[in-house]
C-alpha cells in the first residue's frame, strides 16, 4: 500500500461519526459537517455529501414520501434509458451473426476459421481496452462519456459497408470493442450510483433482459432487410447501416437525458436529490471518488471474491462467444435455410427477457438469494447444452429447442455484476475489480468463438463440451462464493460486536470517504 495513499485514506472516522452521534436526542441529526472535520480534504471532494448534510434535516415521514417519488422518478428516467442503451449495444453484437447468414462470408472470403477470427477480434479490442475504460469512467463524467461512446460506435458500424476483405473485417471490428468495452462498466456504475443494493438486482436484471429485446429486434431487421434484394446494398450491408443509424440518433438523446450523478440530476428538485443521495449512502460506497488510490489495486488483485466473480466472467465469455456468433450456423446446420435461421433466433429473445427479469424479481424478494438465484439460472442452458450434444440430427427441432436455452447466458453475466456491485466498496478497488472481470470476460469470447471448429460443424462437439464445462464451473463457483461471504461477515461481526445504529452511521461515513470493503468495518456481504 503506497504511504500517501493510505494516509489520505486513514482520516480518523470514528472520531467524526462520535461528534456526529453524541448530544443528539433520539431520532434528531447532528449538525456537524464531516467536511469540517477533516482539514485536508478538498470539500468538492465529497461526492454528494453536501445533500447528505441537507437530507438530515429531513423528518421521517417527509423522507419516505420523497423516497418513494424519487424512486419512481429515477425509474422512468434512469432505466428507460439503460434499457434502450443496453438494446442497441447488444444488437451491435449481433450484427455480425446476423449478416453470416447471407452473404457476408463469401464476401469478404471468410472461409475456414476466419469467420471465428473476425468474430474473436472484437474481444481483443474489448479485452485491450477493458482497464484503460474503467480508469476513464472513474475519472470522467459517466454519462456524457457513454454518451461519446454510443456516437462512436455508431459511425465505426456504419463503417462495415465498406467491408471488402478480411483484413479489413479484423480491423473495424478490433476497434468496435475497443468503443464498447467501457458500456457496461459505464451502465453498472449509473445504476450504482442512482439506486440501493437492495434495488439494484431488479434494475440490473431489467436493462440486461432487454438483450432478449435486442436478439428478437436484430432477428426481425435480419429477416425483413434479407427481402431487401432491390436495394445497391447487399442485406448484409444493410444491416450494419441500420444497426449505426439507431446508435447515431440515440448517442444525442442519451447526453441529453441521462445525468452523471444523482447530484447532477436536474430532473429531481434539490430536496429530492438530498433525498437520493442519503438513501444510495447505505451501500457504504459514497456516490463516486474521482482520485485514483493505488493501494486499492492491490487489494482487488488480491481480494478472492473478485477473482471468483472473475471466474465467473471468463465461462460467461467463453458461452456468449459461442453462442453469439454461433447461433445461426448451428441452426442452419440443423436443416435450415438463412432466412429461416435468422427467424428462428426470435424466441431466444423472449426467453432472455423473461428468465433475467423473473431472476432480479426473486432477488428483489428473497433476501440473500444472489448466489442461489446464480446457480438454479445454469440449470436451464446445462440441460439444452447437453440436448444439442447427444439429440440426433433427425430431431431438428427438439435441437432447436435446446438451442434457443442457450440465451440465457445473460442471467450469469449479470448476476457477476450484481455481486460486484454490492460487494466491493473503494472505486479504485471497484475500477479494478470491474477491469479484471471485463478482461476476463473479453478473453472468455476470444475462446468461445474459437472452440467452434469449421470442421465440426453442425454440432460442433468441441464447443459443446466446453460450455458445459463452464456452467458447471460457474455453478461450483456460485457455492463457493456464497460460502465466502458468509464467512466474511461472520468475522465483521465478530470484531464489531454486533451491528447497531451508530455503526450504520459510521459505515455511510467510511463509504463517503471511499474506503473499501475490507477497510470498512461496518461494510456487509450481499449473499
Amino acid at each position: 500500500m503506497m504511504d500517501s495513499d493510505k494516509a489520505s485514506a486513514s482520516v480518523d472516522l470514528h472520531t467524526i461519526s462520535s461528534k456526529l452521534t453524541h448530544g443528539t436526542e433520539k431520532g434528531k441529526h447532528s449538525k456537524f459537517s464531516i467536511k469540517e472535520l477533516i482539514e485536508e480534504q478538498d470539500e468538492n471532494e465529497i461526492v454528494g455529501f453536501e445533500l447528505y448534510e441537507r437530507a438530515q434535516d429531513i423528518s421521517a415521514e417527509e423522507e419516505e414520501m420523497i423516497r418513494k417519488k424519487v424512486l419512481r422518478k429515477v425509474d422512468m428516467r434512469i432505466v428507460p434509458l439503460l434499457c434502450v442503451t443496453y438494446t442497441l449495444q447488444f444488437l451491435d453484437k449481433l450484427s455480425l451473426n446476423y449478416a453470416s447468414a447471407y452473404s457476408m462470408n463469401a464476401d469478404l472470403d471468410l472461409v475456414g476459421q476466419r469467420y471465428s477470427w473476425v468474430a474473436a477480434i472484437f474481444n481483443f479490442g474489448y479485452l485491450f481496452w477493458a482497464f484503460p475504460g474503467n480508469y476513464i469512467i472513474q475519472r470522467v463524467p459517466v454519462a456524457k462519456y457513454t454518451g461519446l461512446l454510443i456516437f462512436s460506435w455508431s459511425i465505426i458500424l456504419i463503417g462495415h459497408i465498406g467491408l471488402k476483405n478480411y483484413g479489413g473485417a479484423l480491423v473495424i471490428r478490433f476497434i468496435l470493442g475497443m468503443f464498447e468495452a467501457s458500456i457496461s462498466p459505464s451502465c453498472m456504475l449509473i445504476c450504482g450510483s442512482f439506486y440501493t443494493v437492495k434495488n439494484q438486482p431488479i434494475r440490473m436484471c431489467i436493462f440486461l433482459s432487454f438483450n432478449g429485446v435486442a436478439t428478437m429486434l436484430g432477428a426481425l431487421l435480419g429477416f425483413g432487410l434479407g427481402h431487401a434484394e432491390s436495394s445497391s446494398l447487399k442485406p448484409w450491408k444493410l444491416i450494419f447501416l441500420v444497426i449505426g443509424l439507431l446508435n447515431f440518433i440515440w448517442s444525442f438523446i442519451f447526453i441529453w437525458l441521462c445525468p452523471d450523478s444523482p447530484d447532477k440530476a436536474k430532473f429531481l428538485t434539490e430536496e429530492e436529490r438530498a433525498g437520493l443521495v442519503k438513501e444510495v449512502a447505505t451501500n457504504n460506497q459514497g456516490i463516486k471518488d474521482s482520485h485514483f488510490k493505488r493501494y486499492q489495486v492491490l487489494e482487488a488483485f488480491s481480494d478472492l471474491g473478485v477473482w471468483m466473480i472473475g471466474l465467473v466472467g471468463l465461462a460467461s465469455g467463453v458461452i456468449n462467444g459461442g453462442v453469439s456468433n454461433f447461433s445461426s450456423s448451428l441452426i442452419k446446420g440443423y436443416g435450415f435455410s438463412g432466412l429461416n435461421a435468422t427467424a428462428l433466433q426470435l424466441p431466444t429473445g423472449a426467453i432472455e427477457l423473461v428468465v433475467v427479469a423473473v431472476s432480479g424479481f426473486i432477488i428483489f424478494n428473497v433476501k440473500n438469494s444472489r448466489c442461489i438465484v446464480l446457480f438454479c439460472i445454469c440449470i436451464i442452458p446445462l440441460a439444452g447444452l447437453i440436448g444439442i450434444h447427444v439429440i440426433d440430427l433427425h430431431h431438428k427441432w427438439a435441437l432447436v429447442g435446446c438451442t434457443f436455452l442457450q440465451f440465457i447466458v445473460g442471467g450469469p453475466v449479470i448476476l457477476s455484476w450484481i455481486l460486484l456491485n454490492a460487494n466491493v466498496s473503494g472505486f479504485s478497488k471497484k475500477t479494478i475489480s470491474n477491469g479484471i472481470w471485463f478482461a476476463l470476460y473479453a478473453s472468455g469470447n476470444i475462446v468461445g468463438a474459437n472452440i467452434f471448429f469449421a470442421k465440426q460443424a453442425p454440432k460442433y462437439n468441441s464447443g459443446m463440451i466446453g460450455l458445459i464445462v463452464c456452467y458447471v464451473g460457474i455453478m461450483s463457483i456460485a457455492i463457493g462464493y456464497r460460502l465466502l461471504m458468509m464467512y466474511r461477515n461472520k468475522k465483521k461481526n465478530e470484531l464489531q460486536g454486533g451491528y447497531d445504529s451508530e455503526k450504520e452511521e459510521q459505515a455511510i461515513l467510511d463509504g463517503f470517504k471511499g474506503m473499501t470493503d475490507f477497510e470498512n468495518p461496518g461494510f456487509r456481504y450481499c449473499l
